[in-house]
């Protein structure tokens, strides 16, 4: 069939009424429907709404707030004083490598005794281990300083300080923790400070900070008591906003500010590493958007950690012009490695699930030959293909290694620590996960995690959440054109979702390079023209055939759409893209 969906459609049941719309318009110079669909992303009040807009760098939380910044910074302004080595070690995402950065450029800016370390995924695996520890003993290093990583190490800190280093943890990862008799009690190692918004006692405001926002609040700190102005932290905006979007946190409050900044100053970054990575993926400094974060230049950086290592990615921003373009263009190149192989492994998972666990609420999938670093992205895949909670489980050197993505409902962190005694490791977020474990303990994994699922039949039907229900032909180039205050879009500031009903096609055609637009062209229920496009692989029927001969048909549709200006030889025109359809 054509039109086919188990999607269940939401509208927004955010009340405001018509007065209150006009009223808020008015106000802030923009039409009552922006108005509604900002108070739909749970923006109440004027205050707030001012922030949501015009939020800027004055409206950042104070540093300070976060627990132990001023003890880990008074830490860090002593070992720099005194030349002390200093060993950052961070992780092999864009997040990590973000960190990173940001510590390190900042501590050699303050004159620090600093080196870098960013974990082998194969060979160290997530995060500070003995490892890295023992080698940087033996490197002589008298601290360590993590970053997007460290909160669930307890044990691994508890061997650093028995070799008498200090230890430093900037973090952002769910607290770990033990559970009797119903109750949660949360482990902290024994490091030095501990830096993470999400500590039960850490007074911050904001909690969804990643691990590069961390950082560069704990260099806010420090650059204070170092005696350097606060805007020479601003440099570093580009690379928060970078990691953030890259990260998938939530694009609302604080990391709203600081991509929206990061945006205007990635427009004229001068960091050659940055520059060659744009270009290197046919852009413009200019161009950049928080979809080129996500979808182009992240994975670059990311690629690299999963296929290579990510001090590759690293180097890049380092380097000079020459060199970061040679290295640039590695990185892409490893990403179309990494996009191949991915689709792979993604069909893999379809087989096996079909074959064999259709039935079950958590996909625990094993693919033994997927090379572990595409597990996550093919949990990913998975998961939107099932709409269930995913783990993609690889053959490590040492038993096995996965990473799981979730849906809104089912905390994946919380329920892997149900499993905890048939795993080695684990951590995360709720959406997100990582995990090892022994090779004979996989099927019990999968035993377990589905005896604990509490999802219902009704958790696992995709939810398209609509903002408003709009007539498709309603918005014209200036309403299209004032959508753009509502970016950046990300997590939790989605593009604005629309919908419409019983629209006719009067004429259907398939265009693009690779043949797989549909452009439709709609009549409305009031008998408005609209154009539209869908981006798809195969339609069908008899009804639809009339449609592409642009013959009359009965074909009637409901769609979900966002719409935008098409620029096609310097004409402008409206057009709605199609997100979804019934």
């Amino acid at each position: 069939k054509l039109f086919v969906s188990s999607k269940k459609y939401i509208g927004d049941e955010t009340v405001i009424s018509i007065e209150s719309r006009e009223k808020l318009g008015k106000e802030f110079g923009i039409s009552p429907v922006t108005a509604r669909l900002i108070r739909n992303r749970e923006v109440i009040g004027e205050a707030a709404f001012e922030r949501y807009l015009y939020g800027s760098l004055k409206d950042l939380y104070d540093p300070h707030l976060l627990k132990d910044a001023d003890r880990l910074t008074d830490i860090l302004k002593v070992k720099i004083e005194e030349q002390k080595p200093i060993r950052i070690i961070g992780d092999y995402d864009i997040d990590g490598v973000m960190s990173t950065y940001i510590l390190y450029r900042g501590i050699q800016h303050c004159g620090g005794n600093v080196s870098t370390q960013i974990p082998d995924r194969m060979k160290d695996g997530y995060g500070i281990n003995e490892n890295l520890i023992d080698q940087a003993k033996r490197d002589g290093m008298d601290t360590i300083l993590t970053c997007d990583n460290g909160i669930a190490a307890i044990s691994e800190i508890a061997h650093a300080k028995e070799l008498g280093m200090t230890v430093l943890v900037t973090d952002h990862h769910e607290i770990p923790y033990t559970e009797e008799n119903g109750e949660k009690q949360f482990l902290r190692s024994n490091a030095d400070a501990i830096v993470n918004p999400k500590q039960r006692e850490c007074a911050y405001p904001f909690k969804e900070l990643c691990g590069a926002a961390v950082a560069w609040k704990v260099l806010q700190v420090l650059y204070e008591k170092m005696g350097f102005a606060l805007e020479e932290t601003y440099e570093f905006l580009e690379n928060v906003a970078f990691a953030t979007v890259g990260d998938v946190m939530d694009l609302t409050d604080e990391n709203r500010i600081l991509v929206k900044e990061g945006l205007n100053r990635i427009h004229r970054t001068k960091n050659p590493g940055m520059r060659a990575l744009i270009f290197q993926n046919h852009l413009e400094p200019e161009q950049i958007n928080a979809y080129h974060f996500g979808f182009v230049l992240g994975p670059c950086i990311n690629a690299s950690g999963r296929l290579d290592t990510a001090k590759l990615s690293l180097s890049l921003f380092l380097q000079g012009e020459e060199e970061a373009a040679k290295t640039a263009r590695e990185l892409v190149e490893l990403n179309q490695q990494r996009k191949d192989m991915t689709a792979d492994g993604v069909e893999e998972a379809k087989r096996v699930v079909e074959e064999h666990y259709m039935s079950d609420k958590v996909l625990v999938i094993y693919l033994p030959q997927v090379h572990e670093s595409l597990a996550g992205i093919i949990a990913g895949r998975i998961r939107e293909a099932y709409h269930k909670p995913v783990f993609v489980l690889t053959k490590a050197e040492e038993g096995v290694k996965g990473s799981g993505r979730s849906i809104e409902e089912y905390s994946m962190y919380e329920e892997l620590c149900k499993c905890r005694e048939l795993l080695e490791k684990f951590g995360g977020h709720p959406m997100a996960a990582g995990l090892s474990l022994p090779e004979e303990n996989v099927d019990k994994f999968r035993e377990k995690i589905n005896a604990c699922a509490n999802l219902t039949e009704d958790d696992l039907i995709p939810k398209i959440k609509i903002d408003i229900p709009m007539p498709a032909a309603y918005a014209d180039a200036g309403l299209i054109r004032e959508f753009a205050v509502l970016e950046p879009f990300g997590k939790a500031n989605i593009k604005p979702q629309f919908a419409d009903k019983n629209l006719s096609i009067t004429k259907a055609f398939v265009v693009g390079k690779n043949q797989n637009v549909l452009r439709l062209n709609l009549l409305t229920a009031a008998g408005e023209a609209v154009s539209a496009a869908y981006y798809a692989e195969k339609y069908g029927s008899a009804e639809v055939e009339k449609a592409f001969r642009g013959q009359i048909n009965k074909l009637r549709i409901m769609i979900v759409y966002y719409p935008e200006i098409n620029e096609y030889n310097g004409v402008e025109s409206v057009q709605v893209i199609i997100r979804n359809y019934q």
